[in-house]
């Protein structure tokens, strides 16, 4: 967002933009189906609410008032061109298609978008990223960062899969009750990714993005509401819940990032913790296991344990090991890998490591550093470290990677 005068009332205006975008831009797909229009739209009114609140001070309600704006300008836009009676023609049909649809199927806009772009004939690398950027706001750079391919790949699956759906006519409507299943996978995945998104952001000052996480969770519920039946479903949502019952411990009061092992169990949300159990326990109960059912199931382990020392590092490892048959990927088998390590020692969790294709992954050299410092080979550590701490962009995270960093390099060892 662009800068301006009145400082905290342009940080306003950027938490707004953070919070309302997704709503707005699927409020304004669903009225005129366009995304380039919708996006066009709300980005002008955006620019135009940081000439103006700065100023005038924010509207009653913010977020009335840019949906308004950005109809206004797109209405404005339509009447300038030469085939605006013919796309408002389209859109006018479109909305008459999802007001008879809607009352059968999703009830909420973002989660029509979601299902909307999960479209079976985009690729489903498109499907994920196109509903990232238009849902979560999430600039290019940050989903080439959570796809971890270059920035240009990224920016040209996006302009490609908006291509395609344009080209082909795709529509812009709820689909009927007999497609979701089929979408489901896509949708999950959306889900996950604009919750590890506001759990750790991949860029910039802040540990994580609350707001993405949030309503990460709340479209979990509303899909847990819509489809009661399907343990995945479940899976995810609590997995979601799980993870978010740690927030509170996982910075510091000087906002350091506190890793798992450190952290103050006390802080962590008691009611969270029971919900995500409890889900945990409902989506198994259907014995069909998923992979978000699998890694809720590891996360309700840690949530039972009082201490790291007490957790039950065997189960975990268990349970890995049945995740990665299910759904083998190189990230699997890196969390894997720290299980490993805690149940047979360092020496094994370093040969666990051996061979996944994840040398542009942070993670994979912070785990590797972590084992080498444990087993006494510090220089290797400190060098890892320093790869791990240039692969991230996301400033809590660094200062992690630095003191763990100053701390192998001041420990005896070779």
């Amino acid at each position: 967002m662009p800068g301006g005068p009145g400082g905290e009332r342009v940080v306003d205006i950027e938490r707004i933009f953070r919070e309302e975008y997704g709503r707005a831009v699927s409020v304004l797909i669903r009225a005129f189906g366009d995304i380039d229009l919708a996006e066009e739209g709300v980005q002008d009114a955006f620019t135009i609410a940081a000439t103006r609140w700065p100023e005038s001070g924010l509207p009653p309600s913010p977020a009335g008032w840019i949906i308004t704006t950005a109809r206004n300008r797109i209405l404005d836009r339509l009447r300038r061109e030469a085939c605006r009676a013919d796309r408002q023609a389209q859109a006018a049909l479109l909305h008459q298609r999802d007001a008879r649809d809607e009352e059968l199927t999703v009830h909420d806009d973002r989660l029509r978008l979601m299902f909307t772009c999960c479209h079976p004939a985009l690729a489903p690398e498109a499907r994920v990223a196109l509903t990232l950027r238009l849902l979560g706001g999430l600039s290019t750079a940050e989903i080439a960062r959570a796809f971890v391919v270059p920035e240009s790949t990224m920016a040209q699956r996006l302009v490609r899969s908006k291509a395609k759906i344009r080209d082909a006519g795709i529509p812009y409507r709820v689909p009927s009750s007999a497609e979701l299943p089929d979408r489901l996978r896509s949708v999950l995945a959306v889900i996950y990714l604009v919750f590890n998104e506001g759990y750790a952001a991949t860029s910039g000052d802040q540990l994580g993005r609350e707001d993405l996480g949030a309503e990460a969770i709340r479209l979990g519920e509303l899909l847990a509401a819509l489809m009661p039946d399907e343990p995945e479903v479940l899976g995810l949502l609590a997995l979601m819940v799980l993870i978010a019952a740690r927030r509170p411990a996982r910075s510091g009061a000087d906002g350091a990032l506190v890793p798992l092992p450190e952290q103050d169990r006390t802080l962590w949300d008691p009611r969270l913790i029971t919900r995500g159990q409890e889900l945990v326990r409902a989506s198994l109960r259907r014995n069909i296991p998923g992979r978000y059912q699998l890694q809720a199931a590891i996360n309700a382990v840690h949530s039972d344990a009082v201490s790291a020392a007490d957790t039950d590092w065997s189960q975990i490892l268990a349970l890995y090991d049945q995740l990665l048959a299910l759904e083998p990927s190189p990230v699997v088998a890196l969390n894997r890998a720290v299980a490993v390590a805690e149940v047979r020692g360092a020496e094994a969790g370093l040969t666990a490591l051996d061979g996944l294709p994840l040398e542009a992954y942070y993670l994979l050299h912070a785990v590797r550093a972590d084992f080498l410092h444990r087993l006494g080979r510090c220089t290797e550590a400190v060098a890892e470290y320093d790869v791990a701490r240039a692969l991230t962009a996301n400033e809590a995270e660094q200062a992690l990677l630095a003191r763990a960093r100053n701390a192998a390099a001041g420990s005896p060892g070779r």
